[in-house]
């Protein structure tokens, strides 16, 4: 018989601000369990619309989100940081906006080499950017992060060069569209999905069916 403990599904980007909200219900949900949880993560493209060839945002890119959407997300951001005493988080005005796909990269070489320190270097990278404004697009960030959760620096910065791994987190990136992931966080489990940070309680219901 397995001993594995069983596995939610999370589809998600560092930049996004519910996905960060969405980690700290997961981990409310996680914390009131008797039996653990395991997060199976993967990583979905927020900027893939606005990124040019080299690399670099066009802000100027029409992704279909006017300032009033941008005004009903804070808006929906500062409710769930109440409910959820997110106390320390940044609101979405005071953090850079960056592109996350190093951070993306350095967290898919983690995971898979490295998966006993990932969990770790997951909440670190969120706090580095939604409650200490740092741009968690930069590898020496990224690198300092990894030495916190005991992973050698320049095995992050190799990874970030390393197309090889680019090509397979943008195949990551493709599979999440094709399996139907529209936003983020989704949550899925045993076919069944949730989207958005939804509360501890939905969370349990997703995977206990209560």
């Amino acid at each position: 018989m397995s001993t594995d403990p069983e596995k939610i599904t999370v589809y998600a980007d560092y930049v996004c601000p519910f996905c960060y909200l969405g980690r700290e219900s997961l981990e409310a949900y996680r914390s009131q369990r008797e039996e653990a949880l395991a997060i199976e993560w993967h990583p979905f493209d927020l900027r893939a619309q606005k990124r040019g060839p080299d690399g670099e945002i066009d802000h100027s890119v029409d992704d279909g989100k006017d300032e009033e959407y941008f005004e009903q997300a804070r808006q929906n951001v500062e409710r769930l940081q109440e409910r959820y005493g997110a106390d320390e988080m940044l609101g979405m005005d005071e953090v850079e906006d960056v592109d996350s796909l190093d951070a993306q990269v350095a967290s898919h070489y983690v995971q898979t080499e490295h998966p006993d320190a990932w969990e770790a270097f997951d909440e670190a990278i969120y706090e580095a950017h939604w409650e200490e404004g740092r741009d968690i697009g930069d590898v020496e960030v990224l690198a300092e992060l990894a030495e916190s959760v005991g992973i050698d620096g320049d095995e992050v910065r190799t990874a970030v060069e390393d197309e090889d791994r680019r090509e397979r987190v943008g195949e990551a990136f493709d599979d999440a569209r094709q399996v139907g992931i529209t936003g983020v966080p989704t949550f899925v489990y045993d076919d069944y999905a949730a989207r958005g940070a939804v509360p501890p309680e939905q969370l349990e219901r997703l995977v206990e069916g209560n």
